[in-house]
């Protein structure tokens, strides 16, 4: 009789998850969000001032200042005052820059030198969740540093428009855009250094290429093909409108630029993340 021989199958380890992956994220980012908040309450005032100072003194300087040597401006063939002009810009690069300082300095101290989220994912909380938080953060802090700035706008007299009740939904939207952009560069730091190309190379120039500063049909014709895609430029095509008490001429192609690019960046931060944490 022949003996039955049995070979034993080798234990194979599980494969792990690919990157590129679409995102798993559940309502466990609620309590991250509000780590960060009880945090960031101690220095509530301090980082209100500090965010919105650099803004303020931009409007009143080249608002004012310029603003006497400029006058007005066409703006889709209508006069507008140059400081209502520059304020309908600035607000949109005051949430971009509020957005990007949070998804960048402080998402990074939290991820690399504080360790915090190594913290946080022993306990059920899936890193998707904490990008997610992370995003979700830091565009409220771009959101509560543009209302500070609508409030002075406001008190000033620059625009008493009813329609800025829509803007403020839009600049939250720009603010979770430029934080998923800002945390793929988080994602691929190796330390704060880093940080400079981005804001060198990305978003000095889509601040002067958008049209915060000066009509857009001022830059050359190549150029000004090239700035109708980026994201800062349909920002303020969709706010600029609503701070003249208008409606934007094309809301349905700017936001789409502005959800397309947020979707897009969201999921390659992600990947990168996930990557980062795998090695």
């Amino acid at each position: 009789m022949t003996p039955h021989h049995t070979e034993s199958t080798p234990h194979r380890p599980a494969a792990l998850p690919h990157p590129w992956r679409l995102p798993e994220v559940s309502g466990r980012w609620w309590p991250v969000f509000l780590r960060n908040l009880l945090v960031w309450r101690k220095l509530a005032i301090p980082s209100l001032v500090g965010n919105i100072a650099e803004p303020l003194m931009w409007l009143v300087a080249f608002g004012y200042g310029m603003g006497a040597l400029v006058g007005q401006l066409q703006v889709g063939g209508q006069p507008v005052p140059y400081i209502l002009f520059l304020a309908s810009g600035s607000i949109c690069m005051s949430a971009m820059n509020a957005a990007s300082f949070e998804a960048l300095y402080s998402a990074f101290s939290r991820m690399h030198v504080q360790k915090t989220w190594d913290g946080i994912m022993n306990a059920p909380v899936s890193l998707d969740n904490i990008v997610l938080a992370e995003m979700l953060w830091a565009a409220f802090k771009a959101l509560f540093t543009v209302t500070a700035i609508l409030g002075v706008m406001l008190a000033l007299g620059i625009s008493h428009s009813p329609k800025l009740l829509v803007a403020w939904p839009v600049l939250l939207g720009v603010g979770v855009m430029f934080s998923s952009i800002a945390l793929i560069f988080n994602a691929l730091a190796k330390g704060y250094d880093f940080f400079t190309y981005y804001f060198t190379l990305v978003l000095t120039p889509m601040m002067f290429l958008s049209g915060v500063f000066f009509p857009r049909e001022q830059l050359p014709p190549l150029v000004r093909h090239i700035s109708d895609w980026l994201p800062l430029t349909n920002a303020v095509e969709l706010v600029r409108p609503l701070f003249m008490d208008q409606w934007p001429a094309n809301p349905l192609r700017h936001a789409l630029v502005l959800v397309v690019t947020t979707l897009v960046a969201f999921q390659l931060a992600l990947v990168l993340t996930r990557k980062r944490f795998a090695g």
